[in-house]
């Protein structure tokens, strides 16, 4: 368990919610501008080191999930003003398997479903404090975005632009399968313009 971890006294920064030693503060995707949307320092420290695996934890504490539920509910609390990237929350979540935290079990597919153990809930009843000063922070964050871009459509875009890059990764596409990319991208263009 990291809250007796001699070598570096993790446990104990987690809790309070500390910087790590090497100054970087926080993960994954920023965006917008702002107190919480932008890309300055307040932004920076949006969620320390240690802070986004208390957010994991009492979101799963919630109800059970899977990581890409994570990825959108963490996006949805803050109203888009960070989106945390899968080689973040699924690494951490590997960490609260491993420290007993959570446990998994077979989902649909190849998903994974996260469920709080006894000993997760023990960790955060003793990091309540931090934990509610996270949620409120991150109400805030949602309220001061106001106007900013749905978290939902935000997040569809990224998907869309992943999706692509990874499918001409593969390699070059053949007439046929140009003109479906092409049509079904004009359609969804048709499809927003007219809604």
């Amino acid at each position: 368990m990291f809250d007796k971890d001699p070598q570096n006294d993790r446990g104990r920064r987690f809790a309070r919610g500390e910087h790590p030693p090497d100054g970087q503060h926080g993960h994954g995707r920023h965006r917008g501008g702002g107190r919480y949307g932008g890309s300055g320092a307040e932004l920076r420290r949006f969620f320390r080191h240690g802070d986004l695996r208390l957010v994991i934890l009492q979101l799963i504490a919630e109800k059970p999930r899977h990581g890409y539920e994570i990825i959108k509910a963490i996006e949805e609390l803050v109203a888009g003003a960070y989106s945390p990237s899968p080689g973040v929350i699924y690494p951490t979540l590997t960490l609260l398997e491993e420290i007993g935290y959570v446990a998994v079990s077979p989902g649909e597919g190849a998903r994974k479903l996260h469920e709080i153990s006894e000993s997760g809930r023990a960790f955060l009843a003793a990091n309540r404090p931090t934990v509610d000063a996270l949620f409120t922070q991150m109400a805030e964050a949602s309220e001061a975005r106001g106007g900013g871009p749905a978290p939902q459509i935000v997040r569809a875009v990224e998907n869309l632009k992943l999706a692509l890059r990874l499918r001409q990764g593969r390699g070059p596409l053949n007439e046929d399968q140009l003109r479906t990319i092409a049509e079904a991208l004009d359609a969804a263009a048709l499809a927003i313009e007219r809604s």
